[in-house]
């Protein structure tokens, strides 16, 4: 059992459910907020009580303390998530715990207005932190697929200041315009059409589309050399249009 609940300030409670807390995304609570919910809640079955024995809710419970965790990085409440274990035979449990939770929601007051950020600031945040998620999930993959035994060291799994350097160190990528032999490798296998292209054109990287996973980097042929990751430094700005077109050289007859 695995739900997102959106709570307004009505009794009004809206689920969407899915069959595995396993298949519960970061980027799926990102987007709750993002779509205005004051509160996120994740119910699942109780550690060891896989119906489908793949012990999805150690994934979701690790991805749960990693979101709260960047949650208080943006400056978000981490309280207006909760993640809680029930079965189908407990009802009225599963009914305490919401009635608590939409309480606590209430105490905290609207998205934003209880932390005192602006809601087109808290927009923002939560959009550039949800084009960072395939990013964030390939630098935490190994905790992420951490499984104790012991549901309490879940919550010491990250760190403040891991997050932070988490996001400090993020990487930039840039097509190096010296380099490029516009082969569009990279621009074929770019997962979100971020890069700009064509025949005999220098290739670019629209940094506003870029999600920082590297595919570019690891698929550009090593004989060109042409993408740079970058870190910590800003990223070049890129080569005006009309300087993009290569001269090849006519071959020698």
């Amino acid at each position: 059992m695995a739900g997102v609940s959106r709570l307004q300030y009505s009794t009004e409670i809206r689920l969407i459910r899915v069959m595995c807390t396993g298949r519960i995304d970061l980027s799926f609570v990102l987007r709750g907020f993002s779509n205005g919910a004051d509160g996120v809640f994740i119910g699942g079955c109780h550690p060891g009580e896989c119906n489908y024995m793949v012990h999805g809710n150690y994934h979701t419970l690790s991805m749960v303390h990693l979101c709260k965790k960047i949650m208080e990085h943006i400056g978000l409440n981490p309280e207006r998530l909760r993640i809680e274990w029930c079965d189908a035979g407990e009802g009225l449990r599963f009914g305490k715990i919401m009635n608590e939770f939409g309480k606590k929601v209430k105490d905290l007051g609207p998205l934003g207005e209880g932390e005192g950020i602006d809601e087109d600031e808290i927009k923002a945040r939560l959009e550039e932190v949800s084009r960072l998620v395939p990013y964030i999930k390939l630098e935490k993959k190994e905790k992420l697929e951490s499984h104790f035994d012991k549901i309490e060291e879940y919550k010491e799994l990250y760190t403040s200041d891991e997050i932070d350097q988490l996001f400090r160190e993020a990487p930039s990528y840039y097509i190096d315009p010296d380099k490029c032999q516009a082969c569009g490798i990279c621009l074929k296998r770019c997962p979100v059409d971020a890069i700009i292209g064509g025949k005999n054109l220098i290739h670019v990287i629209d940094q506003e589309k870029c999600i920082k996973c590297g595919t570019c980097f690891e698929s550009c042929p090593p004989r060109f050399g042409a993408v740079k990751k970058i870190s910590e430094e800003s990223v070049p700005p890129p080569i005006p249009e009309a300087e993009r077109t290569i001269v090849r050289k006519a071959k020698a007859n």
